[in-house]
């Protein structure tokens, strides 16, 4: 579990967060949501230590993550998994190598443990005979789903994930949501996502966090979201849900969104 009490965030005078305090619980799949410029990734960011907030505490499984020592640091970062928005492949390493990556620099394990946990991370995301291929070679849901694979092999309790979905067809979105969800579930991860994709929330939202102009509005989950009173929350889920349905309309009917063209 991850706690986040009372944390404030500036930059040059400016409050970005305000006052924020949230729960993560383990083995479920936590949910930061909010429209853009809302605070919500520079809450990610002060969660791994990216950033420094100026107040508050960030507490994993009761540990004060602000006021761990430079080598408790470390430590903690090695039960942390990173799942990047644009996967951040190593383009020159092949779909093992990239999953090896992680093994290599961080464990203590021989050569061929290595190996067994890399194949066995990929077999978990059926990605069975694409070991041998580069990035350039396979498509971006297999991509995603490769840096799931390099995210899970030192086996964290901690997984991290920015905008998993972003660039991916629907279909494909599902699959990766799904994957999260499931791996959430049998590992018992603390997972945070951070999104604005509302097919995401309803379908793996089991603990939704909206922020709002860097405040934390509303917590709840999937099947409460369409029920609050929040003028934000509503406005930001239909407006979005209502979006993105237009655009898989005109995508499945052969045309181009204008942003493609």
């Amino acid at each position: 579990m991850i706690e986040v009490k009372n944390i404030t965030k500036s930059f040059d005078g400016k409050t970005v967060l305000h006052d924020v305090s949230a729960t993560f619980y383990t083995g479920k799949t936590n949910l930061i949501i909010g429209q853009s410029g809302s605070g919500k990734t520079v809450l990610m960011k002060s969660i791994v230590g990216l950033l420094r907030p100026e107040e508050g505490e960030i507490l994993y499984d009761g540990r004060d993550f602000l006021k761990m020592s430079p080598a408790q640091v470390k430590s903690l970062r090695k039960e942390m998994g990173m799942l990047f928005q644009g996967s951040a492949l190593f383009d020159s390493e092949t779909v093992l190598g990239n999953v090896m990556f992680p093994l290599v620099m961080f464990s203590s394990m021989s050569h061929e443990e290595q190996l067994e946990r890399a194949h066995f991370c990929l077999k978990r995301v059926n990605l069975v005979g694409a070991e041998d291929k580069f990035p350039s070679e396979i498509s971006g849901g297999m991509q995603k789903r490769v840096a799931i694979a390099r995210a899970i092999a030192l086996n964290p309790k901690y997984l991290f994930c920015d905008e998993p979905n972003s660039g991916l067809d629907p279909k494909t979105s599902i699959l990766i949501d799904e994957l999260l969800h499931d791996i959430t579930h049998e590992y018992n991860i603390t997972t945070i996502i951070n999104t604005h994709d509302m097919n995401s929330v309803l379908g793996i939202g089991e603990n939704i966090v909206f922020i709002n102009k860097g405040f934390r509005e509303w917590v709840g989950d999937k099947d409460r979201i369409f029920t609050t009173a929040n003028v934000a929350l509503n406005e930001f889920v239909f407006a979005t849900r209502l979006f993105q349905e237009v655009k898989d309309y005109i995508i499945a009917n052969g045309k181009k969104y204008p942003d493609e063209e």
